[in-house]
């Protein structure tokens, strides 16, 4: 199980390291790291407002509690809410990436297997559900935010949901090349969950990686391109 769980988390350097190595896809990753750049700051900026807002409602009033306690409390909610703006602002990157991102994963697919898998239905509908996967990880942001304030097992949660999230909005656009609907979509990551979480989990924790986050939208788009095609020569 760890090493799949590592086999799937090496897939998002593996993603920065195919991008850097192919010049003619910088152009396609342009505007997802201008927008990955504007949007994290943007994210950081509101996560530290919502705190300095929340931090009397949240934390019990000075005195209450021992001051180390109380320290501890301050630093997990304020390190809890600007890990959440973060994903909120990667989230919002993505969201307005998604024509771009769906189009580095087809540039990488055709670069990496020679061909480019295609549904029926056509690309409008493949555009459709890298939207519908943008708009999923969007919706999931406030609720890691809300499981990080949990104690003890809330932030444990909170990192596995959104590695889930993110894992998922990144396969969309190879997965429904493949013609896989929203629940195709969920099986297929039920089937490989360890592969899924760990690339999710590589993720996070290079959303907190000072300017390497700023190509972590393009670098997941390749690295879960990447991952899609290696799985399917493993079924």
């Amino acid at each position: 199980m760890l090493r799949r769980v590592a086999a799937g988390a090496w897939h998002v350097p593996a993603g920065f390291g195919y991008l850097l190595r192919n010049p003619a896809l910088w152009p396609t990753s342009l505007l997802p790291v201008a927008l990955g750049a504007v949007c994290l700051f943007l994210g950081l900026v509101g996560g530290a407002f919502a705190v300095a807002r929340l931090e009397s409602a949240l934390l019990p009033a000075p005195g209450r509690l021992p001051e180390a306690i109380g320290f501890l409390l301050t630093l997990a909610l304020w390190a809890s809410g600007l890990a959440a703006g973060l994903v909120l602002g990667l989230a919002l990157a993505l969201l307005l990436a998604a024509p771009a991102l769906e189009r580095l994963s087809r540039l990488v697919e055709a670069q990496a297997s020679a061909a480019v898998e295609g549904t029926p239905a056509g690309l409008a509908w493949e555009m459709a559900h890298a939207f519908k996967g943008a708009l999923y990880f969007l919706g999931a942001a406030p609720l890691v935010f809300l499981l990080s304030l949990i104690p003890v097992l809330g932030p444990l949660i909170a990192a596995l949901w959104g590695a889930h999230a993110l894992a998922f909005q990144h396969t969309d656009a190879p997965l429904a090349r493949r013609g896989m609907g929203f629940g195709a979509r969920r099986e297929w990551h039920r089937r490989w969950r360890a592969e899924s979480l760990g690339f999710g989990l590589g993720g996070l924790i290079t959303l907190v990686v000072p300017f390497a986050n700023f190509l972590l939208a393009p670098a997941l788009a390749v690295g879960a391109t990447l991952l899609v095609l290696e799985l399917e020569t493993d079924r």
